[in-house]
């Protein structure tokens, strides 16, 4: 790594001191951007494994975002040229000052961590008059197989807000006017070398995700951490980690196709009969489990409305045509009292809908129509 001449240098230069190879920073810069144009992500660093003001100007200037944990790295990050638009502010335990510095800056993002801090951002972004952004830490549970120490993403360690605790976020969050929930901040530990935990992440993600688009929240960004390990016991083997291998875990687990495709798509299907059993009414549709998978292969939900009645409410059980038991879109769903003939709509199935659909028996394929055209 080190030159003749850059030895001669330091037997100069009284020590201890830090040394910063700029031509390799910039080359890993280089590489970073090259791979998350490719994917069009967006970038954060980490200011909390670097601060110094070089550093930061030359990582700017490669189009990075700030990721801060404390009001002093919001700070720095405003002076060294990130734009606020660019800044979030992550933390467990954000003081009512710092809260209210990023409040004056209008920061992109404040990841919150915890039921209480919706509560007290709420009440400081009243009392200025401004809606705060924000982006639930969510722990995914996800063992990152690092030091203990370094482990972020399990129930039992301080950070985020655990699953159990959605539906109580959601009911605050009707009652918080100054805070605008617009993502989902992930982080399951750091120097992590083994790529699959980060598989295991995308998982968790996705479900997670879908939880939050059944309940009305099209979240705009997805904050998937950082955490990639480096090679301590060889450096000069590895002087640039695989940032592409990393980014390509993401395009492939991370579901971001999902995100653009899947409201935009229905299944409309008809009301074949109505059955009427000891326990339960079923609505037998003309589609089934060959136009949309995902109910009997994942048990996933989708939102089903009858376009045709608005009649008193009845519970259903919302069954395809197919020969199979799992050919279910969906069990006790509440619709408006249902008939033969009636129009249906089943959701969010732009994504995974006509990709996965089959012609298991012998079905016709169903046709594709578009706003424009119809």
């Amino acid at each position: 790594m080190f030159s003749k001449d850059t030895i001669q240098k330091f037997e100069k230069l009284p020590t201890p001191f830090y040394y910063y190879d700029i031509a390799l920073l910039t080359k890993t810069l280089e590489e970073v951007k090259k791979q998350f144009q490719k994917h069009n992500f967006h970038v954060h660093y980490a200011l909390k494994a670097n601060s110094n003001p070089k550093i930061l100007k030359l990582i700017q200037s490669y189009g990075l975002g700030a990721d801060c944990v404390s009001g002093n790295e919001v700070k720095r990050a405003a002076e060294c040229n990130f734009t606020n638009d660019k800044i979030v502010f992550a933390g467990v335990g954000k003081s009512d000052t710092e809260i209210n510095f990023a409040l004056e800056k209008d920061i992109l993002c404040f990841n919150v961590e915890s039921l209480q801090e919706l509560e007290v951002m709420n009440e400081l972004a009243q009392k200025k008059n401004k809606i705060a952004s924000i982006a639930l830490r969510i722990n995914p549970n996800v063992d990152a197989y690092t030091h203990k120490y370094i482990t972020t993403g399990l129930e039992e360690n301080k950070f985020g807000i655990n699953p159990y605790e959605f539906d109580e976020v959601i009911e605050s969050l009707k009652k918080l006017p100054n805070l605008k929930l617009i993502g989902l901040h992930f982080h399951i530990g750091s120097q992590i070398t083994d790529l699959n935990p980060f598989k295991k992440l995308c998982q968790r993600v996705n479900e997670i995700n879908q939880w939050f688009l059944q309940k009305g929240f099209d979240l705009k960004i997805i904050n998937v951490g950082g955490g990639l390990g480096v090679n301590y016991k060889e450096p000069e083997k590895e002087n640039i980690v695989s940032f592409e291998n990393f980014f390509n875990v993401f395009k492939e687990f991370l579901e971001l196709g999902r995100a653009i495709v899947a409201q935009c798509g229905s299944l409309i299907s008809r009301v074949l009969y109505i059955k009427k059993a000891i326990n339960t009414n079923f609505a037998i549709l003309d589609a089934g489990m060959t136009e949309l998978i995902r109910p009997a292969l994942y048990q996933a939900y989708h939102k089903i409305e009858n376009l045709s009645s608005e009649g008193k409410i009845l519970k259903y059980d919302i069954v395809g045509p197919i020969c199979e038991s799992s050919d279910c879109f969906g069990k006790a769903m509440e619709l408006p009292e249902t008939q033969r003939g009636d129009l249906i709509a089943i959701r969010s199935a732009g994504a995974y809908g006509e990709v996965m659909a089959s012609g298991y028996n012998l079905r016709d394929t169903a046709p594709s129509l578009f706003s424009d055209g119809i």
